[in-house]
């Protein structure tokens, strides 16, 4: 056959990239932690052994196994050093952001995210989470717009801890029924940059279990919970912090958008 020039084609080229299955993880005989006091053992003490990329991240976020002598799971690694430089974040901040969600969740008790600590890894210091394996019954375009306690307590997270990218694929339902947030890397700015799909509630009042819970928080971030803060905040962005706490418990409603900042984050999923 006379050769015309033109390669073959061949199909769609191999890219090397491959759907990695977190449950198909070998472990051995180590259990899964029992509870968030375990998952903090497990991750400050075990060993990483980092098995894929999430190519979509903007950061570099690194999947793998996380085990210890007795335990096992599978953790997200973010390490500083993979962090994009961003216009109005200062360099070299975002996972310590992301301890701050952590820690401020904590503080409500609405375990809104997974545990999640600081530590040393292959690539330097970063963030380690506890891996979350989504419901795959749930279909998320659907979910995101449901009036559920679950989505409604993290729209008030939201709030308080000013998060300027509540995608749909940053909210994790669980088969039990909770519903985790993950990537916080962009939060407690000094300046309003709320974005978010869980505008259902704008302007309606908060609930009782809110109100309570923020009160509470008002308490804590005057004391210890502030202080905790200051490790991975300016102090400015913690006084706005506090000052988020105390607009919402005197406005006694879910904030609206301010049209000075897109409400939406994009893309949306």
């Amino acid at each position: 056959m006379e050769d015309d020039g033109e390669p073959e084609d061949d199909g769609p080229e191999d890219d090397g990239t491959r759907e990695l299955d977190t449950l198909g993880f070998d472990h051995g005989d180590r259990r899964r932690v029992a509870d968030d006091a375990e998952a903090r053992t497990l991750l400050l003490d075990g060993e990483l052994d980092l098995e894929g990329r999430l190519l979509d991240a903007s950061n570099v976020t690194l999947i793998g196994a996380i085990r210890t002598d007795t335990l096992a799971g599978e953790c997200v690694y973010k390490p500083v050093a993979g962090e994009r430089p961003l216009w109005d974040f200062p360099d070299g901040t975002l996972a310590g952001r992301e301890i701050a969600t952590y820690l401020v969740s904590e503080a409500t008790g609405w375990r809104v995210v997974p545990p999640t600590v600081l530590r040393e890894g292959p690539f330097g210091r970063g963030m380690v989470q506890l891996w979350q394996n989504a419901d795959p019954a749930v279909e998320m375009t659907t979910f995101v717009r449901r009036d559920v306690p679950e989505l409604r307590r993290m729209a008030v997270f939201d709030a308080v801890v000013n998060n300027a990218d509540r995608k749909g694929g940053h909210i994790i339902p669980m088969a039990d029924g909770h519903v985790y947030g993950v990537d916080h890397g962009i939060c407690f700015s000094a300046d309003p940059k709320l974005r978010t799909l869980l505008w259902r509630w704008a302007g309606k009042p908060l609930t009782d279990e809110a109100v309570e819970v923020l009160e509470k928080l008002r308490h804590q971030l005057m004391g210890d919970l502030g202080e905790q803060l200051h490790e991975h905040l300016t102090r400015r962005e913690v006084r706005r912090t506090q000052q988020r706490v105390a607009d919402l418990l005197r406005s006694g409603t879910h904030p609206e958008p301010s049209g000075d900042w897109p409400a939406l984050p994009w893309p949306p999923f």
